[in-house]
């Protein structure tokens, strides 16, 4: 399993409580930010989704994985990550570098022989960086701020696949930066229609008057990968965005 870098340096030199947060929130962000110039990391595509869905697991989970594995492979080959050493990289697979659906997108860029980036969280369980990381860009944070600035900044664009709280966390913050404006536009796919139509009654909440119809149009669905790339590539995802990155 790929080790992140500088994450035992880190973890030893600032420990939560020793007066150092402000000097720990810099350092977080830019260990990632060298990490991601090193490799001319211009924009990419986050991939969001739960990390205890599995290749074998019941249900429609291995559906999802299969699905989440192809589309890393194709935005990995066709948008712009496999540029050789030196260049200008866009559209780099992006997770948030667990195992799961997080994992099957990683390992899509894999297969594609194209780098990917796992954005990790240190948490007690479940989340350890999943092996289809390329090593170079695997990094470990403890604070949730600094993992999804680096998440939100550089995406051209975000496919959320079905997951629990903390998919819904980064996807909701992501939707809600964009609706106030606070970021600029980033086509966004949820996939499996059936799935997240079942799980967030958004025509509920225009129903309701708690958003506007509008708001509702800033996202979109699809059911496979290939739909999903079908729906990205119809926008200009190599036009990398000359906006400020989001204010989080």
């Amino acid at each position: 399993m790929n080790k992140p870098p500088n994450g035992d340096a880190l973890c030893a030199e600032f420990r939560p409580g020793n007066g150092q947060r402000g000097e720990r929130l810099r350092h977080e962000f830019e260990m990632a930010e060298a990490g991601l110039s090193k490799w001319h990391i211009r924009s990419t595509i986050v991939v969001f989704g739960s990390a205890r869905i599995r290749q074998d697991g019941p249900g429609r989970g291995g559906f999802w994985y299969e699905q989440a594995r192809a589309f890393g492979r194709i935005a990995s080959e066709q948008g712009g990550a496999l540029k050789p050493q030196g260049e200008i990289r866009d559209n780099v697979i992006a997770t948030g570098g667990g195992p799961g659906l997080m994992e099957a997108a990683n390992r899509g860029a894999y297969d594609a022989g194209a780098p990917s980036i796992g954005f990790n969280i240190e948490l007690p369980h479940e989340q350890k960086p999943n092996p289809y990381i390329t090593p170079d860009l695997s990094f470990s944070f403890h604070y949730f701020s600094i993992r999804k600035m680096h998440l939100a900044m550089r995406a051209n664009a975000l496919v959320v696949f079905p997951g629990g709280f903390g998919t819904l966390d980064e996807f909701f913050e992501i939707l809600n930066l964009r609706i106030t404006g606070k970021s600029p536009p980033v086509a966004t796919i949820m996939v499996d229609r059936q799935f997240w139509k079942s799980v967030v009654n958004f025509e509920a909440l225009v129903d309701a008057g708690t958003v506007a119809p509008s708001d509702l149009s800033v996202f979109d669905y699809a059911d496979d990968a290939g739909e999903v790339w079908t729906k990205l590539a119809a926008r200009d995802l190599g036009a990398h965005r000359t906006m400020p990155p989001p204010a989080i």
